[in-house]
């Protein structure tokens, strides 16, 4: 439409002022208007197409693309049972609205299964249309929502080149399964995948298909009747070009009233990358309610700096190095010396089978390249990325665009306010507004000094960031007068010898100085004192350089002045001196930050191993087609006729004539005349090792008798067995008759039958898993399949030069186990058997997760004492959540106090704290009716005064735990806490369990699981407790089909993180005892058709 800043300015034209000659824009009156009105016909027309989106089926479903339409409905119990009719209502309406305008129509239902209305896309028409209403009409719940599925079954239809899923429950496998899925089934087709969240109130599906259609570049709808809120790609796109119109429409306004100057010249020129000889002051224009109050945010993360943060998050730490992922199948080339050949001789396998790589250290491994394990690395690889690419934006945003990310517990922030940036001092005041709102609240102590060529500082000494004195700073900041030069060496002392003081007790501290340019003093300096004061202690400085296109000096050079570069290499110097980080940015956005190179180069390393695992597979293609070429090449029968010529050739080594079995016996007796019979039963006995035989030396049977006894020696239990001997009409051949047999032991394991107890039992996981685990039931997989002497063996074979299998190894299947080849040693029945026996176990563990998840164990955990005090959080944090807990507590105190006949207390804190009575209560109808009353009556306000709380805890008689609940750190040193318990368990020993409730601070919820792990309680976290439900409820009803499918979230309470570790142990032997069976019957199979 022609509607841009650019289309503006060329309506005006360029004028030079007679008495500054400065550049301005004028504009004549009729343009303006004429521009303005456009733009109001613009957003007029915009705001008829939001209206025209939100009606009819386009509200709930948005617009449907394409002319081959698949439509995925979810038919599972959530999205259904509640709302059927009105489901049904709705794609009735989109299918007379929309998917009748198509060329061709197909339709599936998914739940837990799925089903389709046809086999294959039909052409619409009358008919068509009506079946599909029909269908509509029947739809009915289903169980899950196993999307999944469906897109597996709707995918191989290649006619379709649109793809409708709509969804309104969340779906049983997560964003990025899908996301994969989609893009490899739609590798090299033109597919619209347009995702629909219908009426959800809940966030997590609409963030779900948000994110899967992001992945896959496709569009996605949500809207809630609920809210009245809609979240659209198309309404997205439009709104986005209303703000735009909107925008415009003020720089007119500004216009008409003259307050634009030539300030929106120099943004047009910007733009463009031309640089302009303007004021300083109007580049950067005033920023909207620049002295208003601030306006402070609570992180709801601990931040951290890239460094810290790739840690956790790096490719390295995530096992997502190639060298990590190579490292199984990676071996260094072996060299041996050959005595024959007098020289050491490399093995030649990996020709055929390996492929060469280079490792990190220079040296060439040979790598087994398998393609699948790295199409899956290159996956995780891409993901990884996209995680930085996130962090990226997270770090070009906000206060961290000027700041960066500060992360330490202690800062103390220099300002500089020297006479360079007397144009500058309200954005430089700015830069500060947007550091308190936004990073500040989160620290434990901070302070502010301005320096020019004097220092002055907000406060003595450094305060908590409390919200009374954020606004004090501010005020401050906003009195602050730009003076003299860059004296940065007296701030620095200032703030080490003042607020510093005592920096060797403490951690986490650091020093921001926010200035324009280089410092007073020299380099070296600087460089020096800040070397000798960081070190040995936990102190770095951080440096924010602001560039600014031209400075103010009015005659007043600063003592020190360099180029923006030179500038930025000196300031470099001095951070590295002192272990910090460097951020560099400007009018236009960052020009360097540390946080963001690290980032940069880590993505940089993902794209290099992702290039080198295409490199590997290709290398193994062309190898592959090699091969097929030279076994196409018919050379195998000149090389068998050339093997034959020089077998003929070869000289053959003649063997002495073999004996009989009488001449062996009548020289036994002529050269030892007290031997015995069995003398000559070795010599009868005696066979051939090998195809070449060679006649082994005859022993005397004093040697033999010799021999016999050391066997005897090392076997005190021979069997008894008893042989006769004849002579055989043939010859003077003599054969053996063994008359007695010796008696074999039975080697086989019998699959123990497990008897588990129905009821559940009050106790920890630990406790019951000691009695119930897989181990303790004897139903560990490899001690039931493999017996001591199943390694797979091979042995060396001197008169065949090669090591050689035993006769009988084909018979028993083989499986490689942890690297090692193994024999099964088992049955078919008893494998089936143990197969019964895990399900059966299996199905146990899955209701006992169930059982802890469910009531007031969901929050709370099992109480398992019978004298207990409750510990509740009422800290202001609690403010949103209180109403939810005291729900719970309420089911707690008559689910479990007062079921089991507990006696108990409750205790709530936050800068008190309060007691419900002064001694513990046996829990009767009257005392629980109170107990609930008291609960009802709590509020949420100040600190979190954990400590006071557990020191009137400790004053109870007779108590034996205590559970405490909340949802964050304690206002006092965790340390502390820690010290202090530590001392009073030893008056009163009694244990502590923790509870998490809504706490995603990972310092947190480390000290709640410290003080649990001190005093022998356990922690419990109530996280995921809905998908959890959901995994064991499809485990339940479809069976143990999949190892992976469904997945329990990472749970990480003692309780469930144990049990759920034992249910994942259990679906991996229950996998493998099925692909043995397999293996099983198919040798059973094998050897029924080798009979016949």
């Amino acid at each position: 439409m022609h509607l841009t800043l650019d289309n503006l300015v060329k309506k005006g034209s360029v004028v030079i002022s007679a008495s500054d000659g400065t550049e301005h824009i004028e504009f004549t009156k009729e343009g303006v208007q004429d521009f303005e009105t456009q733009l109001h016909a613009a957003i007029d027309l915009y705001d008829k197409r939001i209206q025209w989106l939100l009606q009819g089926s386009r509200k709930m479903f948005g617009i449907v693309q394409g002319s081959k339409i698949g439509v995925l409905v979810d038919a599972s119990d959530i999205s259904c049972k509640p709302r059927l009719h009105e489901f049904q209502r709705d794609l009735l309406l989109l299918i007379d609205e929309q998917l009748c305008y198509m060329k061709e129509l197909y339709f599936l239902a998914f739940g837990t299964d799925v089903s389709s209305l046809w086999e294959q896309p039909q052409a619409i028409n009358v008919n068509v249309l009506h079946e599909a209403r029909q269908w509509v009409q029947e739809l009915k719940p289903s169980g899950g929502c196993n999307l999944l599925k469906a897109l597996k079954k709707v995918l191989a239809i290649k006619e379709l080149n649109s793809l409708v899923i709509i969804v309104a429950s969340c779906p049983d496998q997560s964003s990025g399964i899908l996301s994969d899925y989609i893009q490899q089934g739609t590798a090299g087709r033109d597919l619209l995948v347009h995702t629909v969240t219908y009426d959800c109130s809940s966030h997590v599906p609409p963030a779900v298909l948000k994110s899967m259609a992001e992945d896959v570049k496709g569009s996605y709808h949500c809207y809630s009747t609920k809210s009245e809120d809609c979240d659209s790609t198309d309404f997205h796109l439009v709104l986005c070009e209303h703000q735009k119109a909107e925008h415009l429409l003020s720089i007119i306004n500004d216009i008409y009233q003259g307050r634009m100057g030539d300030s929106l010249f120099n943004l047009i020129k910007e733009g463009s990358m031309e640089r302009l000889k303007v004021p300083s002051a109007l580049c950067l224009p005033k920023p909207p309610r620049h002295e208003s109050p601030l306006v402070i945010q609570i992180p709801n993360l601990l931040t951290k700096s890239s460094a810290e943060w790739l840690k956790m998050n790096g490719l390295k730490a995530r096992k997502l190095s190639l060298y990590q992922v190579l490292a199984p199948n990676a071996f260094s080339p072996v060299e041996e010396f050959v005595p024959v050949l007098q020289k050491r001789v490399s093995s030649t396998l990996h020709e055929k089978a390996m492929m060469q790589f280079e490792w990190y250290d220079g040296t060439v491994k040979n790598v087994h390249v398998d393609p699948p394990i790295l199409y899956n690395y290159q996956k995780q690889l891409g993901r990884i990325v996209r995680l930085y690419e996130r962090r990226i934006d997270w770090l070009s945003i906000g206060s961290r665009r000027i700041w960066g990310v500060v992360g330490e517990r202690r800062a103390v922030i220099l300002i500089d306010v020297s006479k360079a940036n007397s144009m500058y001092i309200i954005h430089v005041q700015h830069c500060l507004r947007l550091l308190l709102e936004e990073q500040m609240p989160s620290k434990d102590f901070f302070n502010i000094i301005a320096f020019g060529s004097g220092v002055k500082a907000w406060q003595p000494e450094m305060v908590p960031p409390h919200p009374d004195n954020l606004q004090h700073a501010w005020r401050w900041i906003l009195a602050l007068q730009c003076e003299g030069t860059r004296n940065v060496m007296a701030a620095l002392r200032r703030a080490v010898e003042v607020d510093f003081q005592e920096k060797d007790k403490h951690e986490s501290q650091s020093i921001y100085l926010f200035t324009t340019g280089v410092p007073d003093q020299e380099e070296h300096a600087v460089c020096s004192y800040m070397t000798e004061i960081c070190g040995g202690c936990d102190l770095q400085l951080h440096v924010c350089l602001f560039s600014i296109n031209g400075f103010p000096f009015d005659g007043d050079i600063p003592p020190r002045y360099t180029s923006p570069n030179e500038t930025a290499a000196a300031l470099k110097e001095i951070v590295q001196s002192a272990n910090g980080r460097f951020h560099w940015f400007g009018e236009t956005g960052i020009y360097e930050s540390d946080d963001i190179s690290l980032i940069l180069s880590e993505m940089e390393k993902a794209v290099s191993y992702s290039h080198k695992c295409a490199l590997l597979v290709e290398s193994l293609r062309q190898r592959a087609r090699g091969q097929l070429k030279n076994q196409l090449i018919p050379e195998e029968e000149n090389l068998a006729i050339l093997e034959k010529q020089e077998k003929k050739n070869r000289p053959q080594k003649w063997s002495s004539p073999k004996p009989t079995a009488l001449t062996l016996a009548r020289m036994s007796l002529r050269d030892h005349h007290d031997g015995d019979r069995n003398g000559r039963m070795k010599a009868l006995l005696w066979r051939p090792p090998s195809a070449n035989p060679e006649i082994p030396p005859v022993q005397s049977l004093r040697e033999i008798f010799r021999a016999r006894k050391k066997r005897n020696s090392k076997s005190k239990k021979r069997p008894e067995v008893s042989l006769s001997l004849f002579y055989t009409d043939k010859g003077k051949n003599i054969g053996a008759v063994y008359k007695k047999y010796s008696s074999t032991k039975c080697t086989t394991k019998l699959v123990p039958k497990v008897s588990l107890p129905q009821e559940e039992e009050i106790c920890s996981t630990k406790e019951w898993l000691s009695k119930f685990s897989i181990k303790n039931l004897k139903l560990e997989l490899p001690s039931l399949v493999f017996g001591p002497e199943s390694k797979h063996q091979k042995h060396m074979v001197e008169s065949l030069h090669k090591q050689v299998s035993a006769k009988y190894c084909h018979i028993f299947p083989s499986v490689e186990m942890h690297g090692i080849v193994k024999h099964l040693q088992v049955q078919l029945k008893d494998l089936e058997d143990y197969i019964e026996q895990l399900e059966k176990v299996l199905r146990r563990y899955v209701r006992r997760l169930q059982w802890l998840l469910s009531g007031s164990r969901r929050l709370f955990g099992v109480i398992l004492e019978a004298n207990v005090c409750l510990l509740i959080d009422a800290s202001g944090s609690m403010e949103s959540s209180l109403e939810e807990v005291t729900k719970e507590l309420t089911s707690l105190i008559w689910e479990q106090l007062r079921k089991n006949n507990m006696k108990f207390n409750l205790i709530s804190f936050a800068e008190d704290v309060e007691v419900w009575q002064e001694c513990l209560e046996e829990a009767t109808d009257e005392a629980c009716h109170d107990a609930v009353q008291w609960v009802s009556m709590l509020h949420a306000h100040g600190n979190t005064s954990v400590l006071k709380a557990l020191r009137r805890a400790f004053l109870l008689q007779d108590v034996e735990a205590l559970y405490i609940l909340t949802d964050g750190k304690p206002d006092t040193s965790c340390n502390l806490v820690l010290k202090e318990i530590e001392m009073l368990r030893k008056k009163q020993a009694i244990t502590i369990h923790t509870i998490s409730f809504n706490c995603t601070d990972r310092g947190a919820n480390d000290f709640l699981k410290k003080l649990a792990f001190q005093t022998g309680g356990r922690y419990h976290r109530c996280h995921g407790d809905v998908d959890g439900q959901l995994a064991a409820h499809r485990l339940l009803s479809e069976g143990f089909k999949d190892e992976h499918d469904p997945v329990f979230p990472l749970f990480e309470g003692d309780d469930l993180k144990k049990l759920a570790e034992e249910v994942a142990k259990a679906r991996s032997y229950l996998t493998q005892a099925r692909f043995f069976r397999s293996l099983l019957e198919k040798r059973n199979l094998n050897q029924k058709s080798q009979s016949f």
